[in-house]
C-alpha cells in the first residue's frame, strides 16, 4: 500500500514533534519550504499540513506560519496507540490464538525479542 505523499509530510511532521525536534508553540516549516527541501509541489506540502491543522496538531498564526499546538503530543500519542493496537498486537493476539499460545508463552517470546533488541539494558 503506497502512502500519499501529503500524508507522509504530515507523518514527518508528527514523527519530529514525538522526538521532540519540534516543540510545543515552535514554527513548523512552510508550505513552501516544505515543498523545496522535498522537491514537491506545494499543494502537496500544504494538504499535508492542513491534514495537521484539521487534528488540532498543528495551529496557524495570520501572516507568521503555522505552530506546533499545546495538544498535539497527546493527540499524536493518542492516535498512534490506537493504530498500533489495531496494527501489531490484535493480529499478534489473533495468530497467537491460532497457534495455541498460552498468555505466559506470549509474554515470554516477548521479553525474549525485547530483550535481543537490547531493551532491558
Amino acid at each position: 500500500m503506497t502512502v500519499p505523499l501529503y500524508k507522509q509530510i504530515a507523518s514527518l511532521i508528527e514523527d519530529s514533534i514525538v522526538d521532540g525536534t519540534l516543540s510545543i508553540d515552535q514554527r513548523v516549516p512552510s508550505t513552501n519550504e516544505l515543498a523545496a527541501f522535498h522537491r514537491i509541489n506545494p499543494a502537496t506540502a500544504r494538504n499535508g499540513l492542513t491534514l495537521l491543522v484539521e487534528a488540532g496538531i498543528l495551529y496557524k498564526k495570520r501572516g507568521i506560519g503555522m505552530f506546533v499546538s499545546a495538544q498535539a503530543p497527546a493527540l499524536i500519542r493518542e492516535r498512534r496507540d490506537a493504530a498500533f493496537a489495531a496494527t501489531y498486537v490484535a493480529p499478534l493476539i489473533d495468530e497467537s490464538i491460532h497457534l495455541g499460545f498460552t498468555r505466559a508463552r506470549i509474554h515470554a517470546l516477548l521479553d525474549q525479542v525485547a530483550e535481543s533488541r537490547g531493551l532491558y539494558k
